[in-house]
């Protein structure tokens, strides 16, 4: 659970500390201000759109404003700030007990915040690797695993460019094959999704590589079943997760994948630069380290040692301990049907006024605050997180009325 406590002592004292360095005045005024209460969790039975008008105030994001774009990347609310403002407070003052353990040392097993991150996601703490986001993490498998010039790697037309390229640049390199299979749009279900896949298997397939939820359609690909079928080739899982922690509840060992990656920063609301790793037990030791330093050759490390890169930014790991906190005592089984719930309903309501979007991003941003991703000809993503209310949904459908009738 969140001290709340040690929230409002925390924000106190660097309130003091604001003036003393001579901080803007409006970062003085966040510190010095009382931050809200964290809603009771009973609210939700009772009034669930009042539950989450609470955690709404938790957020900088204005009230004016609305944001749409957590797929992009998440606001940190105030408890995710506190613990990076907590850890900077502990970690700069250089007086840890020991004197080789300095805040910025980047060989340490992290497993105070390693351990939360693994419960939460369904592994063990000697499977999770911390780095600092997906595009990262994906880079590490690509670059890791042993392949020989000729072997494939199959994935989706639907890949980031973070989970695609670090694969292509292995096959300019070393002659790898990047196979692309075609998903339709929309995937009718998961029986074409697997029919897809392992019809284009061939001999010399070694990884199937995919999003778990694409980047471009946001399509939710049937993991677990995808990954019982590399299994059965005898071919290794790698998935793309960055989309997932934080907007649905998700568990390594029930996946059955070899690898996943993620970047919480989306969707769990964690600092920016804060991602994993997880690498399956019986794996460890096939995946070659990318960045070296002291223990890249220690086999007892496990996952941690891909996670020894040097000087690291400790204070987020804080802040992303903190993130899991919060999304435990919300529940994920509630911020994942508030998720669905809000994201069908405005799919709904688009469907239904189709049109041609040309500069609608920017419109939406310059005159009426609203925050999107979206681009020309038919493009729109619409990422919705847990704190996004009913009547800032409504507020976007009204402007996407205004600006379909103004003629663009």
């Amino acid at each position: 659970m969140i001290d709340r406590r040690s929230f409002l002592s925390s924000f106190a004292g660097l309130a003091g500390a604001a003036g003393a360095l001579g901080l803007p005045p409006k970062w003085n005024a966040l510190l010095e201000q009382e931050p809200p209460k964290l809603p009771d969790s009973a609210l939700y039975g009772s009034n669930e759109e009042a539950y989450w008008t609470e955690w709404r105030k938790q957020f900088l994001i204005p009230a004016d404003e609305v944001y749409l774009n957590n797929g992009t990347v998440g606001s940190s609310p105030m408890p995710v700030l506190r613990a990076v403002f907590d850890g900077y407070n502990d970690t700069e003052k250089m007086a840890q007990s020991d004197p080789e353990d300095y805040p910025i040392w980047g060989y340490g097993a992290w497993n105070e915040f390693r351990d939360p991150l693994a419960e939460f996601v369904g592994c063990t703490r000697d499977e999770l690797a911390l780095v600092r986001n997906a595009t990262e993490a994906n880079s590490y498998i690509a670059n890791g695993l042993d392949m020989k010039p000729g072997d494939e790697v199959l994935m989706t037309d639907q890949e980031h460019p973070g989970g695609e390229h670090p694969w292509n640049l292995r096959a300019k390199r070393y002659g790898i094959v990047v196979k692309k299979i075609t998903l339709p749009k929309p995937v009718p279900n998961a029986a074409a999704a697997l029919n897809l896949i392992n019809d284009a298997i061939t001999p010399r397939t070694r990884v199937l590589f995919f999003s778990h939820i694409t980047t471009v359609t946001g399509v939710v690909l049937p993991a677990k079943e995808l990954c019982a079928l590399a299994r059965s080739k005898g071919i290794l899982s790698a998935v793309d997760g960055a989309h997932v922690v934080g907007m649905m509840r998700v568990n390594m060992h029930e996946l059955g994948c070899d690898m996943y990656t993620s970047s919480p920063h989306k969707w769990l609301q964690a600092p920016k630069g804060s991602g994993f790793l997880y690498v399956r037990d019986e794996l460890i030791d096939r995946l070659w380290n990318t960045i070296v330093t002291a223990g890249w050759d220690e086999p007892k490390l496990r996952a941690e040692r891909f996670q020894r890169i040097g000087s690291s930014n400790v204070p987020s790991l804080w802040g992303m301990r903190a993130a899991v906190q919060m999304a435990n005592q919300i529940g994920m089984e509630r911020i994942e049907r508030r998720h669905r719930q809000t994201a069908d309903h405005i799919l709904k309501e688009m469907v239904q006024a189709p049109m041609q979007i040309t500069e609608i991003e920017n419109w939406m941003w310059t005159t009426k605050k609203i925050r999107i991703r979206g681009g020309g000809p038919s493009k729109i993503r619409l990422s919705t997180p847990y704190y996004l209310l009913r009547k800032d949904v409504e507020r976007f459908l009204g402007a996407y009325d205004e600006y379909r009738k103004i003629g663009h």
